[in-house]
């Protein structure tokens, strides 16, 4: 049986809790807190450790699934969290532009550790004032689609969605697809 690692992050209330919740196929272990501070944005309890779920893909693959905190406070959590990771999935709320520049941030952090695959999870977009795909490459950084990661548009609360994510982040780990 072989064990692989994918980290989810993102900044607060980008959907990384739901998207562990909604992939996992045994009970997530949550460690949460509720939220003492302004970056609630509507939400009652914060991650200040990390989310876990677990997938099977076929008879000998087992993915473990991380959800790290989106508070920069809890960044030596990313620090553990992305080591032995095969690949993570950056998730972006499309509909609050002025989260870019955290997230842009995060990706920094994450690309100073590690050298592995990664994708942009689009949530969000089908909320009022949501920016295009094109803009927020352009916002995280990416100038051309010579450098830029796969995009995908996700909702973490739909199954499907989220299983097509996690595909689309093992195909970057199978030979010949990165």
């Amino acid at each position: 049986m072989k064990n692989m690692r994918l980290v989810v992050t993102g900044p607060v209330g980008a959907g990384k809790s739901t998207f562990v919740q909604t992939a996992s196929e045994i009970e997530v272990v949550q460690i949460e807190r509720t939220v003492s501070n302004d970056t609630s944005i509507g939400k009652q309890e914060t991650t200040v450790a990390f989310d876990f779920g677990k997938v099977k893909f076929g008879p000998d693959l087992d993915l473990h699934i991380y959800g790290t905190p989106g508070q920069s406070r809890f960044d030596f959590m990313w620090d553990i969290l992305i080591q032995d990771a095969q690949a993570y999935i950056l998730l972006v709320a499309a509909h609050r532009p002025d989260d870019l520049p955290y997230a842009r941030s995060i990706l920094s952090f994450m690309e100073q550790r590690v050298e592995i695959p990664m994708i942009i999870g689009l949530t969000h977009m089908d909320c009022s004032g949501a920016l295009s795909a094109e803009d927020i490459t352009l916002q995280l950084g990416y100038v051309t689609d010579k450098n830029c990661p796969p995009i995908v548009t996700v909702n973490p609360n739909v199954r499907a969605s989220v299983l097509s994510t996690l595909m689309t982040s093992m195909e970057l780990l199978i030979p010949g697809n990165a």
